[in-house]
């Protein structure tokens, strides 16, 4: 649960940096106060560093056995008995200890095949909601559907504060609901809110986006892109790092969230270098566009992402053996584990 605002804070990082242009919008050294005032949030980052405690699996990987039983304990609860599962921790922890084979290949292998494609598709997909697009070129955006400077600006601040919410939602729920349940219905509201935006904006400006769009229909824009700011951020956004920091055994652990962690900065800097002509080509069209890949992303996870809520690092070889179409790869391997 704390993997899920953790990872969410550039989203902060936007809507503090968001609020200070707004403020600062008709200064003519505002641009100076805005960009020294990044310092704030990086060192509330680096203070914050100090406080996020280690997880259990990491102090058994230090010997530091008393500490990880305490830390176990706080998370599952003083009444549990968590000696199962440290005895679980530490037998993994040995056997990733006594691997030769190199990392990098072994995540190559069949038996970690739904890891591979999950490290690669997972982060693939979030890039292609659009989200952070609409992030960075927000001001931009709704500049362009009438919204003015200022307007524009206050905007995204909006936006960025939705999508912060939303996260608060996500982790408030993620444990209860579930991973697939917030993925599902996130995509869905994603995926009405994209076509609704893209109908309306088809409707306004004409289909070649050059008529004159009313302050009511530039306000109507930025409601349904605050309900798409709000399924993105209890669902993709901060799932997209729980997931990776869930599903991958200690063995490809590190190779994993390399993959993971590197393909979704490769997206984005593709889309973020493509949107702004993209928008102007295919106006309305652009977000059909990204409303097609969150249709096949809903899908994939139906169809492909087990549930993962509740279930302990060390026994998640166990979801996939039991998966329709992720047990051809890894029934081998389940089968040698539960050997006696």
């Amino acid at each position: 649960m704390v993997r899920c605002f953790q990872h969410r804070l550039p989203t902060l990082l936007r809507s503090w940096r968001g609020c200070i242009n707004y403020a600062t919008a008709k200064q003519t050294w505002g641009w100076r106060l805005s960009l020294g005032l990044a310092v704030v949030p990086g060192a509330v980052m680096t203070i914050g560093a100090f406080l996020i405690s280690d997880t259990p699996s990491s102090l058994v990987e230090r010997g530091k056995i008393d500490q990880a039983r305490k830390a176990l304990q706080k998370i599952r609860g003083s009444s549990i008995d968590v000696e199962p599962e440290l005895e679980e921790l530490f037998k993994w922890t040995e056997i990733s200890k006594a691997v030769q084979q190199e990392p990098f290949m072994t995540i190559f292998e069949r038996q970690y095949r739904p890891h591979l494609v999950m490290a690669f598709s997972i982060p693939f997909f979030q890039q292609f909601t659009g989200i952070n697009i609409v992030a960075f070129y927000s001001p931009n955006l709704f500049q362009s559907v009438g919204l003015g400077n200022n307007g524009a600006l206050l905007s995204a601040v909006i936006l960025g504060l939705v999508n912060l919410a939303s996260i608060l939602v996500s982790t408030a729920f993620v444990d209860r609901f579930g991973r697939r349940f917030l993925f599902i219905t996130g995509g869905i509201l994603l995926l009405v809110c994209l076509i609704a935006v893209s109908a309306l904006l088809a409707l306004a400006t004409g289909v070649d986006g050059t008529k004159h769009m009313s302050k009511g229909n530039a306000t109507l824009v930025l409601v349904l892109l605050c309900f798409y700011a709000a399924g993105f951020g209890w669902s993709w956004g901060p799932l997209t790092w729980l997931i990776p920091s869930e599903i991958f055994p200690l063995k490809i652990r590190t190779t994993g969230q390399s993959i993971a962690v590197g393909v979704q900065f490769i997206i984005l800097f593709v889309l973020s270098q493509t949107f702004l002509t993209m928008l102007c080509h295919f106006k309305f069209g652009a977000f059909l566009f990204y409303a097609f890949w969150v249709a096949v992303m809903t899908l994939f996870i139906i169809f492909f992402l087990p549930e993962t809520k509740g279930i302990a690092l060390e026994s998640m070889y166990i979801i996939w053996g039991k998966h329709w179409y992720w047990r051809r790869f890894v029934k081998v391997e389940v089968e040698k584990d539960n050997l006696p």
